[in-house]
C-alpha cells in the first residue's frame, strides 16, 4: 500500500516531538540530579511545575517546547487527516505541510537553544500561516 503523500510531514513531526522528548529528558534528570531532588521521595501527584521555578532556563525552554508540540500542531494533524481522506495530492498542500514541519522543528531549535523570543514568534507565525493554508484546502475540499 502506498500511503498519501501528505502523511508524510506529520510522521516527521511525530517522530520529531518523540527526539523533543528524549532532549527534555536528557536535559531535565540531570537538572534533577544537580537540585537534590530524588525521585523515589517525591510526594505523589508531584509534577514538574513543582520545581520548574528552580530549574534552568535552558531545561525550560525544551520542557516548554514539548508542551508546545502538543498544542497547535494537534490541529496540524488533523487537518492532514482530513486532506489525506479527501485525497488531496495538491503542491500546494503538500508544500504547506512540509513547511509547517520544517518550522516546527526551526522553532523547537530556536527555542531549546537560543529562545529570543521576537525571533521564535517570528518562526511560530509561520508555520501558523501554513497550517491556514492547510486548513482553507481541507474546507474547500470537503464542504464547498
Amino acid at each position: 500500500m502506498n500511503a498519501p503523500l501528505i502523511l508524510g510531514p506529520a510522521a516527521v513531526l511525530v517522530l520529531w516531538s518523540l527526539v523533543v522528548l528524549l532532549w527534555m529528558t536528557a536535559t531535565r534528570f540531570p537538572a534533577f540530579a544537580k537540585m537534590g531532588l530524588d525521585m523515589s521521595n517525591t510526594p505523589p501527584g508531584a509534577r514538574y511545575a513543582d520545581v520548574e521555578q528552580n530549574m534552568p532556563p535552558k531545561v525550560n525552554w525544551v520542557s516548554h517546547n514539548y508542551t508546545h508540540l502538543m498544542e497547535q500542531p494537534t490541529i496540524f494533524y488533523a487537518v492532514i487527516a482530513v486532506l489525506a481522506i479527501a485525497g488531496d495530492a495538491s503542491a500546494v498542500s503538500l508544500g504547506a505541510a512540509w513547511a509547517y514541519t520544517g518550522l516546527r522543528i526551526v522553532h523547537s531549535l530556536w527555542q531549546g537553544l537560543v529562545n529570543i523570543v521576537l525571533v521564535r514568534v517570528a518562526i511560530f507565525t509561520l508555520s501558523t500561516l501554513c497550517l491556514w493554508v492547510l486548513a482553507v484546502n481541507a474546507v474547500r475540499l470537503t464542504v464547498l
